[in-house]
């Protein structure tokens, strides 16, 4: 008995404290406007972090949406730029462009799904194949510039033969305002010498030419696979040879390879045209 009237007064002291407790805290924030902005405060920032943290999982889930959208975005913007380039022509009077010759260029989104950079010889898998229209011998290039060319293609995936890859070659342009100035072009091929996955070699330029550090290196118009001006990468390091008839050029790839995500394959529509009359022509 004496036990539970022990029980009994504890308890009726805790219920004692806890009102008066109660009683505290309502006159602490009837009497300080602080303490109530405070927990209104502390109220906002608990609710503003859910906000944010919610609204980075929905970008999060959306994000690969986002990124699709701004490639196919990116897609439609190419085939108006490369169109209007091609329609310019050349600058002199006297020629002018076919308007079928400059549309000869569309592009297709496709996706990387797989890609190696550290062998000799570099490939890339995407998310396209035959069904889609892609064909071996079509040129890839990424949104900041040269990418490979296909090598081969199921119905569903194509193989490509990344730029990093020594038996692969660019048809490649310098260019300058010294170039420009003087009309001089400038013409040689890229070609990857398996050391650095970002640099490339660049042979074949007359040492007379005027290049430098910084320059440009774009695709010429001397290629079935890629239209003109698209960027192979900007020269790193130029060396002529005293006893050699062309420049020694490194070349820094625009394209990084180890981010790569979504690339555009291109197809030249009067490819087949141009290389039967050529195979005619040495057929004679």
């Amino acid at each position: 008995m004496s036990q539970l009237l022990g029980l009994l007064n504890k308890a009726k002291y805790f219920f004692l404290f806890l009102f008066l407790e109660i009683i505290s805290f309502a006159l602490i924030r009837k009497n300080n406007l602080q303490w109530d902005v405070n927990v209104f405060n502390s109220t906002n920032a608990v609710a503003a972090n859910t906000m944010a943290a919610t609204y980075k999982a929905k970008e999060y889930l959306y994000l690969k949406e986002e990124n699709l959208g701004l490639a196919n975005e990116n897609k439609a913007l190419r085939d108006k730029v490369v169109q209007l380039e091609q329609k310019q022509g050349r600058p002199d009077a006297f020629y002018r462009v076919d308007s079928i010759y400059a549309q000869r260029f569309d592009f297709q989104v496709a996706k990387v799904i797989n890609s190696t950079t550290a062998r000799n010889k570099n490939y890339i898998t995407i998310d396209k194949g035959r069904l889609d229209g892609i064909e071996p011998g079509m040129g890839v290039i990424g949104p900041r510039g040269v990418v490979g060319q296909v090598m081969s293609c199921s119905q569903h995936f194509s193989r490509i033969y990344s730029i990093l890859h020594d038996d692969f070659r660019v048809s490649s342009e310098v260019t300058n305002q010294k170039l420009r100035e003087s009309g001089q072009t400038a013409l040689g091929l890229a070609n990857w010498n398996g050391v650095s996955h970002d640099v490339v070699k660049l042979g074949t330029i007359d040492k007379f030419k005027k290049v430098s550090v910084g320059d440009s290196v774009v695709t010429s118009s001397q290629n079935l696979i890629f239209p003109p001006n698209i960027l192979v990468g900007t020269i790193k390091m130029v060396a002529t040879p005293d006893n050699g008839a062309f420049h020694d050029l490194d070349v820094t790839l625009a394209t990084d390879f180890g981010g790569l995500t979504y690339v555009y394959v291109v197809n030249n529509k009067l490819v087949d045209e141009q290389l039967n009359l050529e195979r005619e022509d040495e057929n004679e």
